[in-house]
């Protein structure tokens, strides 16, 4: 039976074969290597991944996919919803060092699997995923423009990212409202060390009002907690360098651990 997209999984299949090829051409699967796939759907990415590498794992919220997925012999299917797996203790349970991910992300959480998988980065060698144009433009913008924000911030401290390929509506069945992109992500080998729960709050209240300057929103949380120092707030949140957000939340975490 030909299975309906569910507007509550936010499911939009993918479809058009040219599309597909090029997304696999972009992933380069290898024989035995780690990977997993987020929302695999009806197989249409999983199929090409899965003859190259010999074997796959998927993670598929839907029980009526995942009963599908589970008649092929050369996938593991984790049914569940993906913020609720542990991406660092699959890699053990695979025995591997390090995963590759990849998916066509649903896009209504997608930001919320990102920063999940964030949580899991030290596990991970490389992410590939479909999400909105919009999404990945976010996040690998550059400061001084519309779409830098929380989300540039944030994964840029942990990854190097590129959108590697366009994607329109017709690829999909049903066509989403939206333009795709799919975007590679790579570790960064030599991170910034820092907390990772203080950076977000600090890049939260930073873009919390976006058109004002940071003294009224970054300068007045720096100075409740006692920090004034050189940091120039006389700038709006999108003018300033992901570098030094990362330097001010390292000092803040530094001053802290020392009182």
């Amino acid at each position: 039976m030909k299975h309906v997209a569910r507007k509550r999984f936010g499911q939009h299949f993918l479809a058009d074969v040219a599309i597909i090829d090029a997304i696999v051409r972009e992933i380069d699967p290898r024989p035995g290597q780690p990977m997993v796939e987020i929302g695999p759907g009806l197989a249409a990415l999983t199929q090409p991944l899965v003859e190259r590498l010999g074997r796959l794992t998927v993670v598929e919220l839907d029980r009526d996919l995942a009963a599908r997925l589970r008649a092929h012999a050369q996938l593991n299917v984790v049914e569940s919803d993906v913020l609720k797996v542990d991406f660092t203790a699959l890699a053990t349970t695979l025995g591997a060092p390090k995963l590759r991910v990849v998916g066509n992300l649903p896009y209504n959480i997608s930001s919320p699997i990102l920063f999940h998988l964030l949580e899991h980065v030290a596990s991970v060698q490389d992410q590939h995923f479909m999400l909105q144009k919009e999404v990945v433009d976010r996040m690998v913008a550059e400061p001084a423009t519309a779409a830098y924000g929380r989300l540039s911030v944030m994964l840029q401290w942990r990854y190097a990212m590129e959108n590697v390929l366009h994607v329109p509506p017709a690829a999909f069945d049903p066509p989403p409202r939206v333009d795709s992109a799919v975007v590679r992500m790579v570790p960064l080998a030599q991170p910034v060390a820092l907390d990772a729960a203080l950076l977000s709050q600090l890049v939260q209240v930073a873009f919390s009002q976006r058109r004002k300057l940071l003294r009224h929103t970054l300068g007045a949380w720096l100075e409740s907690r006692g920090r004034g120092g050189t940091f120039d707030v006389q700038r709006r949140a999108e003018e300033v360098p992901v570098a030094e957000y990362l330097a001010l939340a390292a000092s803040l975490g530094q001053a802290a651990a020392s009182q």
